[in-house]
């Protein structure tokens, strides 16, 4: 068999590049300040039973690219063996190639198991049984494995009625990775989902102890738990929207028509836009008083396949980059807040790389001054986060902003093994500006391009998150 590709300087195409990684950025720690990692399964250590465990379940880009190649939903998502479904994974993965599955695969099997070998039809057994072996041990329990990846800070995505019990727990021992949570109200906002809204209003209203009956009384439940997510180390929120909302002028009619609509549980909705931008905007003016960053992450069309998201529900594979016009409401929603001095920092995150020149300008709009780029183009996300979606993005900003700013990647993931993703970031952008510096479009200096990369690797997030 050829040589192994993964050598250490892996992406790292010239020596400016790898003085870079291994000099500046290999070992700073990670702030992964957006992810989806579970935090009872942080608070409760919990071991894994098998690779498939932490490793499959709940991978959706593998399963997408498993019924790419005729494999069976029985073997990805149904009642096979743990085992049938890793060697189904196993067989597949020689046809990932210039896929990012490919990279992350076999970055992940390097970086947490010390596996040098692909992952195929062949070595699946013995990687299976290797992989299991290590996961009996304490040094593969969640915390060990955060430790072991240098995580300084974790950033949970929690519904307003979490009871936050798991960070409450990881505070109170003082674990060395913070894990604070991420206050994500998207549910609420979702009127036109009527079965849906009416169950997560009660969860509100149960929550917050708060009855909703009008407009007033909703964005009072929401306010208790924004302040006890504040209490409990919050200082981030998130939303995952197609657009940002174009009208949030809650008129008269439509104060009536909801309490209405709340109090008789009767109909739908006639405005839900409306009543979407309203309660966002009122948050956004809630995430600044506490001097919290708003996340939104734009773009996506989630749940295409109708007959398959029934069977197999949110998040199974089934979502894809939308085409949505996105300047026009950004601009009237961030100057909505800018007017008042409301404006919270924001990061966006874009799925369509078509726009992102145009977030870039347009987020350059609402730095005032007040604080070191207030303003940011989050890392590339979902689709884009591979090598060519995170070189149009760092491009985008560099030519359109300043990448000297940026607060870095995130992992945006539910797995434990996935914080080698922060790697695969850090080895791009290195052999990004290490290409530049030897073909002199930078300074060939490695004190002041190190620093440079550093900041955009942890310093900047650290300072933007106070943390």
């Amino acid at each position: 068999m050829s040589e192994y590709f993964l050598s250490n300087d892996f992406i790292l195409q010239g020596k400016a590049a790898q003085r870079l990684y291994h000099d500046h950025v290999k070992n700073l720690p990670i702030i992964d300040y957006h992810c989806h990692l579970p935090p009872d399964e942080i608070a409760n250590d919990k071991q894994f039973t098998n690779l498939t465990e932490i490793w499959l379940k709940g991978d959706h880009y593998k399963w997408r690219a498993m019924r790419t190649l005729g494999v069976s939903e029985q073997l990805i998502t149904g009642n096979s063996s743990d085992e049938e479904k890793f060697n189904a994974w196993a067989k597949i993965v020689p046809q990932t190639v210039r896929n990012p599955l490919f990279h992350w695969t076999h970055m992940e099997l390097k970086a947490v198991f010390g596996i040098n070998e692909y992952l195929n039809e062949k070595s699946a057994a013995s990687i299976y049984q290797t992989c299991n072996t290590l996961l009996k041990e304490p040094s593969y329990r969640t915390k060990a494995l955060l430790n072991s990846f240098n995580v300084a800070y974790v950033g949970t995505t929690d519904e307003p009625w979490d009871s936050l019990e798991y960070h409450r727990q990881l505070a109170a021992e003082n674990f060395s990775v913070r894990v604070s949570p991420s206050f994500r109200p998207d549910k609420i906002l979702m009127i036109d989902n009527k079965e849906g809204f009416f169950k997560n209003l009660q969860l509100l209203e149960t929550a917050s102890g708060v009855t909703v009956t009008d407009i007033a009384s909703l964005l009072q439940a929401i306010q208790i738990r924004v302040d006890f997510f504040h209490s409990n180390g919050c200082r981030v929120s998130d939303h995952g929207l197609m657009q940002m909302p174009g009208k949030f002028v809650f008129s008269k009619s439509l104060e009536t028509e909801f309490a209405s609509f709340v109090t008789e549980k009767k109909g739908t909705y006639s405005d839900p836009d409306t009543f979407m931008g309203f309660v966002l905007m009122e948050l956004a003016k809630m995430y600044h008083t506490k001097d919290w960053v708003q996340q939104f992450h734009l773009g996506p069309i989630r749940n295409n396949n109708s007959r398959l998201s029934k069977k197999l529900g949110a998040d199974s594979g089934f979502d894809s980059i939308g085409d949505f016009p996105q300047a026009l409401n950004m601009s009237r929603f961030f100057d909505n807040l800018d007017q008042t001095d409301q404006l919270a920092k924001t990061v966006i995150y874009n799925i369509n790389p078509s726009d992102n020149e145009v977030l870039a300008t347009m987020l350059g709009n609402f730095n005032d001054g007040s604080v070191k780029a207030k303003m940011q183009f989050g890392s590339g996300w979902w689709f884009l986060d591979q090598k060519d979606g995170m070189e149009k993005q760092l491009n985008a900003l560099s030519n359109m902003g300043l990448i000297s700013t940026f607060i870095g990647m995130i992992t945006d993931s539910r797995s434990f093994l996935s914080f080698p993703r922060h790697e695969y970031f850090r080895r791009i952008l290195c052999n990004l500006i290490g290409d530049e510096m030897e073909k002199g479009l930078l300074p060939n200096d490695d004190k002041w391009m190190g620093e440079i990369v550093s900041n955009i690797c942890y310093y900047n997030a650290k300072e933007y998150f106070n943390l």
